[in-house]
């Protein structure tokens, strides 16, 4: 668990990231119930959610990567998917509030999907589909877009030497959730916390420039940029406190998170590892 500029940030495996508001008009940093905006980011897959971590065939590294019972905390007033890899209905439903809105990347298509899922239009929420370049508010939270691919010419590439996330197959989300804390002259325009989870890519231009206060880098490697290359990108972003997450889920996605974190330590940049469940979640 991270509190970070009024919010509370928690990666709960995988992709998995939890983002949430305190309720209005509560202090800085002080627990409620009725919080305001519960934000999930490409929630579930490999057991995340379900108590089955690890799965069967991961290989997941039990030491680093979070490993919690079954949940189905339907809090989510948000729920953002970036692209097919990370498109689990059956996760949705579990953490999806009654009235939840879901926004999807519009390249998410089942018919590529190698698992039996239900099409976003038949999940019982309000689902709204978006490009890589959207600018959207929903409630009190603004969603922006980018890229997300791996570079054709670089290291992420199958045997056929195709892109794992070719050019428009995902996006990343960065988003602006209403905090107490960012109040007085260091403040956005609109008062909220700048919060970028930048999907499975490598890194790309435009990501060093964007105003971010907590970054969530994959630092997977393999199908996304590596520790290295999210250390780098930290060091040229120079968010306020940096969150890695999709790593150590399986053999493919193993790192040394802590090298990682020493290395953006070392540039000068805020950094926290969140490897334990998070026990007073639920």
């Amino acid at each position: 668990m991270v509190r970070h500029d009024g919010i509370r940030a928690d990666w709960l495996g995988y992709a998995t990231l939890r983002l949430e508001t305190p309720a209005p008009g509560a202090a800085p940093g002080i627990e409620s119930a009725d919080s305001s905006t519960v934000v999930y980011c490409d929630p579930g897959r490999y057991g995340v959610l379900s108590g089955e971590w690890p799965p069967d065939g991961a290989a997941g590294d039990p030491d680093h990567h979070p490993a919690g019972p079954a949940i189905e905390p339907r809090d989510g007033d948000l729920v953002c998917v970036t692209h097919d890899h990370h498109y689990d209905p059956a996760a949705i439903r579990r953490v999806a509030s009654a009235d939840a809105t879901v926004v999807v990347f519009d390249g998410v298509n089942t018919h590529r999907i190698d698992r039996d899922v239900e099409r976003p239009v038949d999940l019982p929420h309000e689902v709204r589909r978006v490009d890589d370049e959207a600018d959207i508010a929903v409630g009190e939270v603004v969603v922006r877009t980018t890229a997300a691919f791996n570079h054709a010419d670089g290291p992420h590439v199958d045997a056929s030497g195709d892109p794992f996330h070719p050019e428009g197959f995902g996006c990343g989300f960065h988003l602006t959730l209403p905090s107490p804390a960012r109040t007085g002259p260091d403040a956005t325009p609109d008062g909220g916390v700048r919060v970028f989870w930048p999907g499975d890519t490598d890194v790309l231009e435009g990501h060093a420039e964007l105003d971010v206060s907590l970054f969530c880098p994959p630092i997977g490697g393999s199908f996304t940029m590596d520790r290295h290359a999210a250390a780098e990108l930290a060091a040229a972003m120079d968010p306020d406190l940096v969150l890695p997450v999709h790593y150590n889920t399986f053999e493919a996605l193993r790192t040394d998170s802590r090298a990682f974190a020493a290395d953006v330590a070392e540039a000068g940049v805020p950094v926290v590892l969140s490897e334990a469940w998070p026990a007073d979640l639920f």
